[in-house]
C-alpha cells in the first residue's frame, strides 16, 4: 500500500513540477513580449493618428444597460467627449425596472420617435426610441423587453448606422483618445474583424471630460488586488496570443467589431453568461470556415475605465459567471481543439485556456489534496514545499507589478509614494493568497449550474467621479 502511494503521489509531483514550470514560463514570456512591444509601439508607431488626416471610419457605439440608473450618466458623458469626428452613441435599455431611461431622456431633452429597426439579427422587440444630437453627435436610447446582454447588443447591431460597431458596459468609461486607438490596427490592415481595448479600474481614476486628471490606488484591498490582476492580464497573455492571431477573448467591457462580419456569422448569442467570448470565437470559426481572410487583434493603448466589484458578495458573483461563460464557450466550440484546419488557435490558444483558465481551480485543489495526504503520510519535505511555493509566489508577484509599472509609464500616470506602497503589498498578497481564493470561487461555480447557467447576478454600482469629488 505504502509503495503504491508512493508511486502515486510522485506522478503528481511530476504533474504539478510540469504544470508550474510551463505556467511560470507562459507568465515569464507573456509578460516579457508584452512590455517590450508595449514600449516598442509607443516609441515607434509613426502614426500618432491618420485620423489627423480629416479620414475617419464611421463608428457605432453600443452601450447594452440593466438597470444603470447610477452609473449611465457618466458613462454616455464620458462618450460625447471623445476626440473622434464620426460616430454615433446607441444605449439599449434591456427592460430595466429602475430609471436607466428615464434620466437620459430627461437630462439630454430626449424626444421619442417612430424609428424603424431592421432585424438583422434576433432580438427582442423595442418598445421606445428616443433621439437628440448633442454636439453634432447622435444619442439614442432604445427601450426593449429584456432579453439579456447578448440580446441587447443585436438590438445595438440592428440599430447601428455605421459599418463599424463598438460594445462598451454601461459602467464604464472611455478616454478621450479610445475610439481613435481601437480603430489603428483597422487602418492598418483592412482584414481586422475585431479589437479588443485595454481595460483598467476605474476606482483608481479621476476623469474630466475625458481625461485623466489623477491616478491613485484605491484603498479597498479588494479593488487594489483586483488592478493588480488587470494590468497583468491585459499586458500579458493577450498581447502574447496577438501576435499569432491567438485571443479567444474580447472583453465585453470594450470591443471593436466589423458589423456586416458580425450580421453574416449570426450576432451575439443570447443563451451563454460569456457572450463576449462566444462572439469572438464564433467569429474564429466563421471566417476560417467560409475561407475570409480575418484578424482579431488586441490594441493594448485603447483605454476604457470599467468599475470593479468593490465587495465579497459582488466579487464572487462576478468571477463565477465568468467561469460559467468561459465552461460554456469552451463546450461550445470544443470543436475547435487540436484540429488542423484552425491553426494555433485551435491548439496553443484553445489549449491554454482549457488547462490554464477553466481546469485550473480543480488542478490546484487536486495539488492541495495530494499535499495534505503526503503530509499524513510522512512523505512530505514541508520545508522544501515552503520554500518552493514562496519562491514561485515571489516569481509571479515579480512579474505582477512589473505588467503594472509598465503600465504607468506607458500612459504617462503619475502616482505617489503610498500608491507604489500599496501596489507592492497588493501585488504580494494576491500571488501568495488572493488567487486561491479565485480558484475556490471557480471551483465552486458549478454548484447549482442548472439554476443559475443563465442568471447574470447583480453587482452594486456607484458614481465614480462623485464619489471621489
Amino acid at each position: 500500500m505504502t509503495a503504491i502511494l508512493s508511486g502515486f503521489l510522485d506522478v503528481v509531483s511530476i504533474f504539478f513540477l510540469l504544470y508550474l514550470l510551463l505556467y511560470a514560463t507562459y507568465l515569464f514570456l507573456s509578460v516579457t513580449v508584452g512590455a517590450w512591444r508595449l514600449y516598442k509601439r509607443d516609441k515607434m508607431r509613426s502614426i500618432k493618428n491618420e485620423l489627423k488626416h480629416e479620414f475617419y471610419f464611421p463608428i457605432s457605439v453600443l452601450v447594452p444597460a440593466y438597470n444603470e440608473e447610477v452609473t449611465i450618466l457618466d458613462n454616455v458623458e464620458s462618450m460625447l467627449n471623445l476626440d473622434y469626428q464620426l460616430y454615433e452613441i446607441i444605449v439599449v435599455d434591456d427592460g430595466s425596472t429602475d430609471d436607466t431611461t428615464k434620466i437620459l431622456v430627461e437630462h439630454f431633452d430626449m424626444i421619442q420617435v417612430q424609428r424603424p429597426i431592421k432585424r438583422m439579427v434576433s432580438c427582442q422587440p423595442v418598445e421606445a426610441v428616443y433621439e437628440t444630437r448633442v454636439n453634432g453627435i447622435q444619442l439614442t436610447v432604445i427601450k426593449k423587453k429584456n432579453g439579456g446582454k447578448g440580446d441587447a447588443l443585436n438590438m445595438g447591431i440592428n440599430a447601428a448606422q455605421f459599418p463599424y460597431f463598438v460594445c462598451i458596459d454601461a459602467d464604464s468609461m472611455l478616454q478621450r483618445d479610445s475610439l481613435e486607438r481601437i480603430i489603428q490596427p483597422v487602418m492598418e490592415d483592412d482584414s481586422v474583424v475585431a479589437v479588443g481595448g485595454l481595460i483598467r479600474v476605474a476606482q483608481c481614476v479621476e476623469m474630466e471630460e475625458g481625461k485623466v486628471e489623477s491616478y491613485h490606488l484605491p484603498w479597498n484591498p479588494l479593488t487594489c488586488m483586483q488592478v493588480m490582476e488587470y494590468d497583468r492580464s491585459f499586458l500579458a497573455s493577450r498581447i502574447l496570443l496577438d501576435n499569432f492571431n491567438g485571443n479567444l477573448i474580447i472583453s465585453g467591457a470594450f470591443g471593436l467589431f466589423k458589423k456586416d462580419i458580425v450580421v453574416a456569422a449570426g450576432g451575439y448569442a443570447g443563451n451563454t453568461l460569456g457572450e463576449d467570448m462566444e462572439l469572438v470565437l464564433k467569429l474564429h470559426a466563421f471566417c476560417r470556415q467560409s475561407q475570409i481572410p480575418y484578424s482579431i487583434r488586441y490594441e493594448p493603448n485603447a483605454v476604457c475605465w470599467s468599475q470593479a466589484p468593490s465587495s465579497m458578495k459582488d466579487f464572487r458573483s462576478q468571477r463565477r459567471r465568468w467561469h460559467l461563460g468561459l465552461f460554456q464557450c469552451m463546450m461550445k466550440y470544443r470543436s475547435m481543439f487540436m484540429k488542423p484546419h484552425y491553426g494555433l488557435v485551435g491548439s496553443l490558444s484553445y489549449l491554454y485556456y482549457l488547462l490554464y483558465e477553466l481546469f485550473t481551480p480543480q488542478i490546484e485543489i487536486f495539488g492541495l489534496f495530494a499535499t495534505i495526504l503526503a503530509a499524513f503520510a510522512g512523505m512530505l519535505n514541508i520545508p522544501f514545499m515552503l520554500r518552493f511555493y514562496a519562491l514561485y509566489a515571489l516569481y509571479g508577484a515579480i512579474l505582477t507589478i512589473t505588467a503594472f509599472f509598465q503600465r504607468i509609464y506607458t500612459q504617462n500616470l503619475k502616482i505617489g509614494f503610498n500608491d507604489v506602497v500599496k501596489a507592492c503589498v497588493a501585488c504580494v498578497i494576491e500571488n501568495f493568497f488572493f488567487r486561491f481564493y479565485v480558484d475556490l470561487i471557480r471551483g465552486t461555480a458549478f454548484l447549482g449550474y442548472r439554476k443559475y447557467k443563465n442568471q447574470w447576478g447583480k453587482i452594486k454600482r456607484s458614481n465614480l467621479n462623485k464619489d471621489k469629488k
